[in-house]
């Protein structure tokens, strides 16, 4: 890829802890954050374990410190945060000429949006509760972390299912490789509500047990809430402000499979495509991948799909692999942002993450993933895949600079 685009700073906020020191500290450990449901109160709570972060609405307005907490929902807090220690780890001021923000979220505003919708039946709808009435929009959350970090140049939002911060992350690379951006906040942010809590409900894709990605034995997945956002530059800009770089992005892909609503083709046709894609980008083959951070959601569907399209692209050759859902639950439209965070701190520890309660491969694609944290590695380029509902694949190349 020419122009090579940068990651200088990352922040993160998840059931694993609230920065990125923490998290990487929960990685290297093998300590997940999935757990009983304590925080949101939905009638499902007994019967499936999340990924909270374990703080009430003032305790997170405290952590993420807005100017005013009214309007601020809890999608929009966890945001906050994590964009602000990105900006600083990054060392850049927002207000910078040429620099933009694009955040994703899949549920938005809902954890607060959804306590109006009975409200919104009566004569008059309390006041207390009418600050919400504009936040249901996922795009909300992106204007408020825009307005509170004071970037006023490119700001936008991108909602596309589980793949959505990833491809918050390609656009802000192809904004800076095509020269209209020197510098960008890219990530996304997705607080756990009782909608999407029913609705996986209803799709009957939750585990009642903590997740078994690629296991024979999994049967579904968990929720998970979190925040994750990386500061992408140029070359130029980063060299002339004599910045660092943690890692390049190197490549990146998007592909539709268009097969269904909410599951991936058996083969694995899009997930196959955007890695092949992804690797062509990069100019890479898939013998420089050194280690796959894998969609992995432990489902049937996506592990079986997933697991026939590496099983595609790599061939016996397949390199290290496990999927980090195992810690944090499946963080929706925050996924893509998390994962590419994991993938950098990858590259950093030379380590490869594990894929916890993995017991027996499953029949349809026999693959063991990294069973417990690898360490000294000598990674160079990082696979990151993220795949969401509608057929949307996306993947992302990490690599050393």
């Amino acid at each position: 890829m020419n122009h090579p685009i940068h990651i200088s700073g990352m922040g993160i906020i998840s059931a694993l802890g609230h920065d990125a020191a923490s998290n990487a500290d929960a990685l290297l450990e093998e300590r997940t954050g999935i757990s009983a449901i304590t925080r949101l109160r939905t009638r499902h709570r007994e019967l499936y374990p999340a990924a909270e972060v374990k703080l009430g609405h003032m305790e997170l307005g405290a952590l993420a410190a807005p100017a005013s907490l009214r309007g601020w929902t809890r999608t929009a807090l966890l945001g906050l945060k994590a964009a602000k220690e990105a900006v600083a780890d990054a060392g850049i001021d927002p207000r910078w000429p040429r620099t933009g923000l694009v955040s994703a979220s899949t549920a938005g505003g809902m954890d607060r949006a959804e306590n109006l919708y009975r409200q919104y039946f009566l004569d008059e709808v309390p006041d207390e509760a009418a600050q919400y009435v504009g936040t249901h929009d996922p795009g909300d959350h992106t204007e408020r972390i825009a307005a509170e970090l004071g970037i006023t140049g490119f700001i936008t939002t991108i909602s596309t299912a589980c793949s959505s911060s990833a491809n918050a992350i390609m656009l802000g690379a192809r904004l800076i490789r095509s020269g209209r951006l020197d510098a960008v906040i890219v990530g996304g942010s997705d607080a756990l509500s009782r909608f999407t809590v029913h609705g996986f409900h209803s799709l009957m894709i939750l585990d009642r047990e903590p997740c078994r990605p690629f296991d024979a034995a999994r049967a579904g997945l968990n929720l998970g809430e979190a925040a994750a956002y990386v500061v992408l530059e140029s070359e130029a800009h980063l060299s002339a402000r004599k910045g660092r770089s943690l890692a390049r992005i190197a490549g990146f892909a998007n592909t539709n499979d268009a097969f269904h609503v909410t599951a991936s083709s058996p083969n694995g046709d899009g997930a196959y495509l955007a890695m092949q894609q992804a690797l062509r980008s990069a100019g890479l083959s898939p013998g420089d991948i050194s280690y796959v951070n894998v969609h992995g959601t432990g489902t049937h569907n996506n592990d079986g799909s997933e697991g026939r399209a590496v099983m595609r692209l790599f061939g016996d050759a397949l390199p290290p692999f496990s999927s980090t859902k195992t810690f944090t639950g499946h963080t929706l439209g925050a996924s893509g942002a998390v994962e590419a965070v994991f993938s950098t701190m990858a590259l950093q520890h030379g380590a490869c993450f594990a894929n916890l309660r993995f017991q027996h491969a499953m029949p349809e694609a026999a693959l063991t993933p990294v069973i417990r944290t690898l360490r000294g590695q000598p990674l160079r380029h990082v696979l990151s895949n993220s795949f969401g509902f509608g057929g949307n694949n996306t993947s992302l190349i990490m690599s050393v600079t």
